[in-house]
């Protein structure tokens, strides 16, 4: 009986817009507003034959006690018009996107993402977030319009809004037939959708895109969002880089499929991760370490804690224990960052009970329970065995890569790590398809004629 086939390595590329991920003040660093910056991680990603290319996007600049939240990276153009400009300087490499179902509508990006899927030969994707806060919706004069137990279900009512807006036509509808001098056929772009969300009705302009309809992307990690991706998307990101938590998540999140009458090969799931890469393992280790701490340094790890405790920190010594004082629950110091939000006084009861059984400072803290710690770290050897071990075991389908420096951080990776990944036989040699949906192995999405 033959061995099962190897699961193959699904790998993408976020070039990072917010945290401290990005080393913006490195000396290696480039410009995080430049179209320069944007054109060579795409190119390196191609050049390494990744899945797809994928941007982030905040709709409110971060405030870190009423000033802007500088320690992250700001200022960046709107990511569809940058990879809109990205279709034209690649040709297989897969474009995703963030965008709000929350402060857009239904008409105005379902437009947008297919124009994208036109100029790109199919090779759109849509990463569908969701808001709720006051902070962000100010910027839309909305305020908090939105309840939070309403932000999934208006995103779901979006979703199969824009879904009914890309079938309102069909392959072959634009005949452009000079002899009888019809155009297109006739009721093209005709929809109506009424609902709790959205009632909009008319005719769409943009004929069908070569995917038929984007990737959906979604991040969600709450039980509704897990159970929103199990329906609606086709890959998930995760947050979940840790090989046995990982391996939860996944079996979690595979396991709600067959209830919408859905394979496990429909939905990928790709957490974010790091890698660090040297000519020894120990080289790699030390690196790792050093790049680590500059993405958490003093400040950044004081400004973490502030929005844990609502307080003003900055006396403390970064590298010294926790403040021996207690949260203040009603003060809030990071506002637009939605990780320290919810019981605040709980999340600084277990940091205080993990720093007093490991001995950590401050820093060392914020380092442990911010996830700041690199994923993958090695040689090119250890690095590629370790990520065909985690695919191989069942924790992801792959992985979306974040580099620490813009834009040359992936360049070691696809120079080193990819031929041994290819050599292993889990990573593709050449596209061997021209859609996202060829990359990920996932069916388009077809509908005929409306004649």
């Amino acid at each position: 009986m033959s061995a099962a086939p190897r699961r193959q390595v699904h790998l993408a590329v976020q070039l990072p817009a917010i945290h401290n991920i990005t080393l913006w003040a490195d000396p290696r660093s480039r410009s995080q507003i430049a179209f320069e910056s944007f054109r060579h991680l795409a190119q390196t990603a191609e050049r390494g034959l990744f899945d797809f290319f994928f941007l982030a996007e905040g709709l409110r600049l971060r405030e870190h006690k009423g000033e802007i939240y500088d320690l992250d990276v700001v200022g960046r153009p709107d990511n569809l018009a940058q990879l809109i400009s990205l279709a034209a300087v690649t040709s297989r490499l897969g474009l995703a996107g963030t965008v709000n179902a929350t402060f857009n509508e239904p008409y105005e990006l379902a437009r947008r993402l297919a124009t994208l899927d036109h100029l790109s030969g199919g090779r759109a994707a849509w990463n569908i977030v969701t808001s709720f806060d006051a902070f962000t919706g100010e910027n839309f004069r909305r305020g908090a319009f939105l309840e939070e137990r309403d932000r999934y279900s208006r995103a779901a009512e979006f979703l199969t809004t824009t879904r009914k807006l890309w079938d309102s036509w069909a392959d072959g509808d634009v005949i452009a037939d000079a002899a009888s001098g019809e155009y297109v056929r006739p009721g093209v772009g005709r929809f109506a959708h009424q609902g709790r969300h959205f009632d909009i009705s008319g005719r769409f302009t943009t004929p069908r895109s070569p995917q038929g309809h984007p990737v959906i992307i979604q991040s969600g990690e709450s039980d509704a969002g897990r159970e929103f991706a199990a329906a609606e998307a086709e890959v998930i990101f995760s947050k979940y880089n840790r090989l046995d938590q990982a391996r939860a998540f996944y079996r979690d999140v595979k396991g709600r499929l067959a209830a919408h009458g859905r394979t496990e090969d429909e939905l990928k799931i790709l957490p974010t991760a790091s890698a660090v890469v040297a000519d020894t393992d120990a080289e790699a280790q030390a690196l790792a370490r050093e790049i680590t701490r500059a993405q958490v340094g003093p400040q950044t790890a004081i400004a973490h804690l502030e929005a844990v405790w609502g307080r003003d920190l900055s006396a403390y010594d970064p590298d010294g224990p926790l403040p021996d004082i207690d949260p203040d629950g009603d003060a809030q110091t990071l506002k637009g960052h939605s990780i320290f939000r919810r019981d605040r006084a709980e999340t600084a009861r277990r940091w205080r009970a993990l720093a007093e059984e490991r001995g950590l400072s401050i820093r060392e803290l914020v380092i442990e329970v911010d996830g700041a710690q690199q994923t993958f770290v090695g040689s090119p050897q250890t690095v590629a065995d370790r990520i065909d071990h985690f695919v191989q075991t069942g924790g992801a389908d792959g992985f979306v890569l974040v580099p620490h420096l813009t834009p040359t951080g992936l360049d070691d990776f696809v120079d080193r790590v990819v031929p041994l990944l290819q050599d292993k036989g889990v990573h593709r040699r050449e596209y061997t398809g021209t859609t996202l949906r060829d990359h990920l192995g996932i069916s388009p999405i077809e509908k005929g004629s409306t004649s």
